[in-house]
């Protein structure tokens, strides 16, 4: 009989990798942009440093603050995974901390995503490793289990699948579906050209087209009151 709950999925298909690297120093905000604008992570989930992340989800879902199944999928993952954790937005008691980003930078694994609580905050910040987490917390983790390994997740108000692709800056994070990734790179791509005309054009003090915002409150039926009585 299955053990719900406490399942390790060993296999799942993982997109190309020149796929994967064509979204790199994308802008999540542009991918976000040619994406519905519903796609980002909540700004619940941070990023804990400056590196830039990309890589395929590995998925983990673990009770709150326990991280033994974190443990399993640290030792499963492959090089180029990021391990996307979802823990419930528990921060009271941390998921990882430097020992555990350490190991994974020396496997040569792209990243985290938690969902949780890191420690160890000094040392991340200054670490060549994405990590984002929505917050910090010194009390360490259990290691009880139950949980589940490579099933879809919930994580920032986002649904994860394993093998999706993992983008994240600054501005925050976004996943995307292999199988929307071409047609996405496309747009985001010509997304982007546009907007470097436009940044051109202010840095040469050319000014930019604003006669959409009159047409837009026209349409909306703005009124507009020349005194106030």
């Amino acid at each position: 009989m299955a053990n719900l709950g406490f399942r390790v999925f060993e296999n799942f298909e993982r997109p190309r990798k020149d796929l994967v690297e064509a979204f790199r120093d994308m802008p999540v905000a542009n991918i976000d942009d040619n994406m519905g604008r519903i796609a980002c992570v909540n700004s619940s989930i941070k990023p804990c440093n400056d590196a830039k992340l990309l890589g395929t989800a590995f998925t983990v879902k673990v009770p709150f603050g326990d991280n033994l199944m974190f443990h399993k999928a640290l030792d499963m993952a492959k090089e180029g995974d990021v391990i996307v954790v979802a823990g419930g937005g528990f921060k009271d008691r941390a998921l990882c901390g430097e020992i555990m980003m350490n190991y994974a930078r020396m496997k040569n694994l792209a990243g985290f995503v938690i969902d949780g609580a890191i420690r160890d905050d000094e040392t991340t910040k200054t670490m060549d490793f994405p990590v984002f987490a929505c917050g910090v917390n010194p009390n360490g983790p259990y290691k009880n289990g139950p949980g589940e390994i490579n099933v879809p997740v919930a994580v920032g108000g986002q649904v994860v699948f394993p093998g999706d692709i993992v983008v994240g800056d600054r501005d925050g994070l976004i996943f995307i579906r292999p199988e929307d990734a071409e047609e996405l790179l496309e747009k985001v791509e010509a997304f982007h050209e546009k907007e470097v005309v436009i940044l051109d054009s202010i840095a040469k003090g050319l000014g930019l087209d604003r006669t959409w915002v009159e047409k837009a409150l026209e349409e909306k039926g703005c009124e507009f009151i020349k005194e106030v009585k």
